[in-house]
């Protein structure tokens, strides 16, 4: 395997590293890998639960000009595919790391000039937990009183496998009835995981949300040359 480092920062919740390789078995195909401190949060090889989680989030609701927030940007997967549905009015990505937004505006990862040069999407450097526990406040800050028709979710592993244990509240009762009043009547909250949804989450989401569904999304793992999955949980607000 040949490795070439294409960034290297520190952050306030570790070290991030973005990678670029090139795996024999896979041809020329490059691989981009992000990795903060020992973990890796993500590579170019598996995206399509990432994309799912925008596909079903989106395809929960009805209406034009939908205002979306994507909490998250990573290698862009989730923000690009939401771009891709015709009925996308706005899209706001919000982003901890500064240096992930920086690999899309300088063009460090494939999907950045995607992102960067459509004008319904702006990327915005936010923490998302914080911005949804302020109830009184927009996650659109130029518009703090807009309320969001979907909040597409992914950052952390699962529910509770965390990347800090400061998320953790956000998954209570709690923390998810504050991101609900973000939304509008029938505005959908939909969540990436990974491996296979738990049942006992969803039951969560709909005693919240008042309807919920999880999806198990399979995809080829060509490292493994298995079947590898991830989870997308959807959850609407009632109207």
């Amino acid at each position: 395997m040949i490795f070439e480092e294409l960034d290297f920062q520190v952050t306030p919740i570790g070290e991030l590293a973005l990678r670029r390789r090139k795996i024999p078995k896979l041809g020329e195909l490059d691989v981009y890998e992000v990795k903060l401190g020992d973990d890796f949060l993500m590579s170019s090889l598996f995206h399509e639960a990432e994309r799912q989680l925008s596909k079903l989030g989106l395809g929960a609701l009805e209406g034009e000009s939908l205002d979306v927030v994507v909490g998250g940007l990573g290698l862009g997967y989730t923000a690009a595919a939401a771009l891709e549905d015709s009925r996308l009015g706005s899209l706001v990505v919000i982003e901890y790391l500064a240096p992930v937004i920086e690999w899309h505006r300088k063009g460090l990862v494939p999907l950045g000039g995607t992102l960067t040069r459509d004008q319904r999407c702006r990327l915005i450097e936010a923490d998302f937990f914080a911005l949804s526990q302020d109830v009184e406040n927009s996650f659109d800050s130029g518009h703090p009183e807009k309320k969001h028709d979907a909040i597409l979710l992914d950052i952390d592993h699962t529910p509770t496998n965390v990347l800090h244990q400061t998320n953790t509240r956000f998954y209570t009762e709690e923390g998810l009835k504050e991101l609900a009043r973000h939304l509008k009547p029938g505005g959908v909250f939909a969540l990436w995981a990974d491996g296979e949804p738990e049942s006992s989450f969803t039951a969560h989401l709909e005693k919240i949300f008042g309807w919920a569904e999880s999806h198990t999304i399979e995809f080829d793992n060509p490292i493994t040359e298995d079947t590898s999955k991830g989870s997308v949980y959807v959850a609407k607000k009632s109207g």
